[in-house]
């Protein structure tokens, strides 16, 4: 009586996919996924040194633009 079987735990699985539906669930399992692949990116990005960005280089650049309308802030 400890535990569940198969036929309980189909049960609940079908009593979850009528509660939520398939596509939110799949909405959450790429949610889920995406969530770990970026985890696993910072840890990653952790364990390798930052590149140094040269403040000679970027000094003296001009970036140009224009301004197409002004807004009231």
């Amino acid at each position: 009586m400890g535990t569940f079987s198969i036929w309980h735990w189909l049960i609940v699985l079908v009593i979850v996919l009528v509660i939520f539906g398939t596509k939110k669930l799949r909405n959450v399992g790429s949610d889920l996924g995406g969530a770990v692949k970026s985890f696993k990116d910072a840890v990653k990005s952790e364990e390798t040194p930052p590149k140094q960005i040269d403040a000679n280089a970027s000094a003296g650049q001009t970036i140009e633009g224009e301004v197409k309308e002004k807004t009231k802030s």
